[in-house]
């Protein structure tokens, strides 16, 4: 790696560990000191490695410079530190002197801990996002505006509201015991599952930053399926399902960022390693008695890596919608078993099926309509395709419907 490029990965990769670390020893009313100490530790390193050149071991530094900077923090700010000190001097070891652990381990914990703070239902689910992705992933106020197609101040503000809130509850940050885990996986798994599809549904043409996110969202329930006490059946099922997704990116997209669909995707582009890896979650949420809608989605996930056209493969995605919808319904989970209807039962009956939604202000909905009427009435087809061009919010997807009416009208 380029030595340009270096300190802004590790920044992606070193800065929420920390940051959660500090969080952890300081408690939640002290984020920005922690988020200072730490932006502090990398301007640090902007600076010096720009005059010296790259330390021998360059997160070893970050690590040290971070500990020092900590460490000379409490000792500048004295009434804080006794605080500090005293609360971990009750609750932890007794040492003489702070120790700021930046071991594996405790990295790991205090991300665990991290998590469950985040996704507290003192705060709504859209600002939990925005915490996670600040937070528990490194990135900018500017990025995140970017993953949600706003701007930095609704982010910014968002954000604080967040942070707020949680210090006005008092929230602790601890390890979740088997009551808070009981009580707020939910809570945790749907986070993630938000963070996941920021990344692989968004309409936003930074197609690393989409990456990015659905690789924290991978990475951070991972971290659950790692910890003895989160490793449900229910985040191995999220984890298969993000595995199976996953593995399709690279062929959802074509150069121009236009979505590619379905059937006409490249399946030598498709990652056979994690649809293993999906294979494996997937075996390992097949434990226990509940069935969560995570489950039911990573079936359909799992079925759509398989490329053949087979009447078993879209029988099995249809049961598998039907039961979802059972389960928790949702109209664009309706909107997609349509499709498996279609191909199970022919494209009339889905047309009907699809007309009863009557999803007036969604563009998936009259591109799906207007996929179903081009072998009966290619002039409704049309009108269809038209709507959900005026309905679509990315040029991509404008893109791709132009195609659509273009390829009708006997243009292509």
């Amino acid at each position: 790696m380029e030595e340009r490029e270096l300190l802004p990965n590790l920044f992606r990769q070193e800065y929420q560990k920390i940051v959660s670390v500090l969080c952890y020893l300081f408690g939640i009313e002290h984020i920005e000191i922690a988020e200072d100490i730490v932006s502090d530790t990398f301007l640090s390193a902007t600076e010096l490695w720009g005059q010296k050149g790259l330390p021998e071991n360059p997160i070893a530094w970050l690590y040290t410079v971070a500990k020092n900077k900590t460490r000379n923090y409490l000792k500048r700010n004295s009434l804080f530190g006794q605080k500090i000190t005293a609360e971990i001097q009750y609750n932890s070891h007794l040492t003489a002197e702070i120790e700021i652990d930046l071991s594996v381990k405790n990295i790991t914990d205090s991300q665990l801990a991290m998590i469950f703070t985040v996704c507290n239902p003192a705060i709504s689910s859209e600002s939990q996002v925005a915490l996670a992705l600040n937070l528990l992933c490194g990135f900018g106020i500017q990025e995140i505006a970017d993953a949600f197609l706003t701007n930095k101040e609704v982010v910014y503000k968002r954000i604080n509201r967040a942070k707020q809130k949680l210090k006005e509850a008092h929230i602790k940050i601890e390890q979740p015991g088997l009551e808070e885990i009981n009580n707020r996986l939910d809570t945790v798994l749907t986070t993630l599952y938000l963070l996941f599809s920021e990344g692989y549904y968004s309409t936003a043409q930074n197609t690393v930053l989409r990456k990015d996110l659905c690789a924290e969202a991978i990475r951070l329930t991972y971290l659950l399926t790692e910890n003895p006490t989160t490793n449900k059946p229910a985040v191995n099922a999220l984890m298969a399902l993000m595995c199976f997704h996953a593995s399709r990116f690279e062929a959802r997209v074509n150069e121009s960022g236009e979505t590619i669909l379905y059937e006409d995707q490249d399946e030598t582009l498709w990652n056979k390693e994690l649809m293993v890896k999906g294979g494996y979650y997937l075996g390992k949420a097949a434990t226990g008695t509940q069935l969560t809608k995570y489950h039911l989605e990573a079936g359909i996930a799992y079925w759509h890596t398989q490329k053949e056209d087979s009447h078993q493969k879209w029988e099995n995605i249809l049961q598998l919608y039907n039961n979802l919808l059972l389960l928790e319904y949702s109209p664009i989970a309706a909107l997609n078993r349509t499709f498996a209807l279609a191909k199970t039962n022919g494209k009339w009956e889905a047309i009907l099926e699809a007309e009863k939604l009557n999803l007036t202000d969604n563009h998936f909905y009259y591109s799906l309509l207007g996929h179903l009427y081009t072998d009966f009435d290619r002039a409704k087809a049309i009108r269809h395709f038209e709507i959900a061009h005026h309905l679509a919010s990315s040029a991509a997807d404008r893109a791709t419907i132009m195609k659509n009416i273009s390829r009708l009208e006997g243009l292509i």
